[in-house]
């Protein structure tokens, strides 16, 4: 279910929560410990991860991710913010490449809680923006593809449990 927020015209959120069946921890290391993996988790979405600048799990880390989004390759360069083990959450902050062409700033937060009672999780992703301009689209289509990236790493590791 996503939820849109305009803080002005030109800030917003937008956040949504996909169910996973895979174990939360497992799901957040991907993000926080190994993002180098994702590629072989969802190749037609990450084409490469490089980490750089630290090291995986700390702040100032520097990731830098190529993807598709639309049809068309994405480059950016993030910096990780924030890291909470013990909530499964990992903030970044894009501090260059392509997304910035259209935003001033984009704030993204991975956050995934254990299911109540069962097996899985949910993941909550929010990304928090300011758009360039009124021209700019809120970023819908990043979020779907983040619910595509997130159900290819689920059945992933589903598969390789």
């Amino acid at each position: 279910m996503a939820q849109a927020m305009l803080k002005s015209s030109l800030q917003g959120e937008l956040e949504i929560d996909v169910e996973i069946k895979a174990p939360a921890k497992k799901f957040y290391n991907m993000f926080a410990v190994t993002p180098q993996d994702l590629p072989k988790a969802t190749p037609e979405n990450i084409q490469r991860c490089d980490v750089h600048g630290g090291e995986m799990g700390r702040v100032g880390t520097l990731i830098t991710w190529n993807y598709v989004q639309d049809g068309k390759p994405v480059v950016v360069t993030e910096r990780v913010e924030e890291v909470d083990p013990m909530k499964n959450m990992i903030k970044l902050r894009v501090i260059e490449g392509d997304l910035l062409k259209e935003f001033k700033s984009f704030v993204e937060t991975i956050q995934v809680t254990e299911k109540k009672g069962g097996p899985g999780g949910v993941v909550k992703y929010r990304a928090e923006y300011e758009r360039i301009d009124e021209n700019v689209a809120h970023p819908e289509s990043l979020l779907r593809l983040c619910v595509e990236i997130f159900k290819d790493i689920d059945e992933m590791l589903l598969f390789n449990e």
